[in-house]
């Protein structure tokens, strides 16, 4: 059986959730929107940047004159700290309070860069400073979770565009991260290995959704991408989170996500936007189960002008793409 010839579906390992795949329709005329790609061009410093260095940020406060990566405190968070202890577990309208942090990381002072075009000393900076915050924050009592991510591109919903990402610690975890801990710990108990080993392993046999690898990591397109040109990053071996990477893993870390990254803004020659998130191990006992990730999850679909919407039946059934996860990976390796 041919799954580039027929609809399908494919089973998300880390979700247990599914996607639906319609390779057929990928050969349809396009007539739907198209937006005017234009080519951004930005100075490396911007006087009207709030995360600039020296600037004063829309909450008053005023940038240091950072000349690495720099950390601070969301002036505007979506999570306290100082909240007061609540809960409702009675009737249909159950709620009960959330504390945590919210932190901003700018990559870099120049306003111009993306992480593309970060080199690998900047981007061994930033990678350092993602493993100096997570062991700060879940060093906190009320911290139980570690969310490392970046919105890159005005519709990603980036209001900035200056190289930055977020860090949102917090007391419980989110329902992606309970869903992937779920998986991982039912296949951990019934083989003793993790989940995504496992996976790595089928992968490498496989060899049709790799796009990059090199001794200690692995770049490419999970078999149940929902996104066109979804792509992960992950350890060959199991590590439960980022501090258990060593200088040579964050190298080869850093090479990946280098390589990455560069690959997608040659895909449709544009700054290629993205939301990319690294999932890792919480403070549970179901910790010794977890096998850190990272994924990019990009829009568009196309061109650099035509993205991929969520919308109809995706909204009201489930998630479907119409370019396999082989076909895209042909495409990408060509760029690497």
């Amino acid at each position: 059986m041919h799954l580039e010839d027929y609809s399908h579906r494919r089973y998300n390992i880390l979700t247990g959730e599914w996607v639906l795949v319609s390779p057929h329709r990928a050969k349809r005329p396009w007539q739907g929107q198209e937006e005017e790609a234009l080519p951004e061009v930005r100075s490396s410093f911007d006087p009207d940047c709030y995360l600039c260095p020296g600037n004063t940020r829309a909450g008053g406060k005023t940038n240091p004159n950072y000349k690495g990566v720099y950390v601070f405190e969301n002036d505007f968070a979506a999570l306290q700290m100082e909240v007061p202890t609540f809960d409702n577990r009675h009737g249909l309208l159950q709620y009960e309070s959330e504390m945590g942090r919210c932190k901003v990381i700018c990559y870099s002072p120049d306003h111009s860069k993306s992480m593309a075009d970060l080199d690998i000393e900047e981007l061994l900076a930033v990678v350092a400073i993602w493993q100096q915050q997570y062991e700060l924050l879940m060093a906190e009592e009320a911290i139980h979770y570690v969310q490392i991510f970046e919105n890159k591109g005005a519709v990603m919903g980036c209001s900035n565009p200056h190289p930055h990402g977020q860090i949102w610690a917090q007391q419980r975890l989110p329902n992606e991260v309970i869903k992937k801990q779920n998986q991982q710990w039912a296949h951990f108990m019934k083989h003793g290995v993790s989940l995504l080993e496992d996976y790595v392993e089928e992968e490498l046999e496989a060899g049709q959704r790799i796009l990059f690898e090199n001794k200690t990591m692995l770049v490419l397109i999970p078999f149940w991408a929902v996104w066109p040109f979804e792509v992960m990053i992950l350890p060959k071996k199991q590590q439960g989170h980022i501090m258990e990477m060593n200088s040579a893993h964050r190298e080869d870390f850093v090479e990946a996500l280098s390589k990455t990254t560069k690959m997608y803004d040659k895909i449709f020659g544009c700054s290629f936007p993205y939301s990319a998130g690294i999932h890792q191990s919480p403070k549970t006992e179901k910790a010794l189960c977890w096998h850190w990730h990272m994924s990019f999850y990009p829009p568009l679909l196309r061109s650099a002008s035509v993205k991929k919407f969520m919308v109809g039946y995706e909204m009201f059934g489930m998630p479907q793409r119409d370019i396999t996860a082989e076909v895209a990976a042909e495409r990408m390796r060509e760029l690497i």
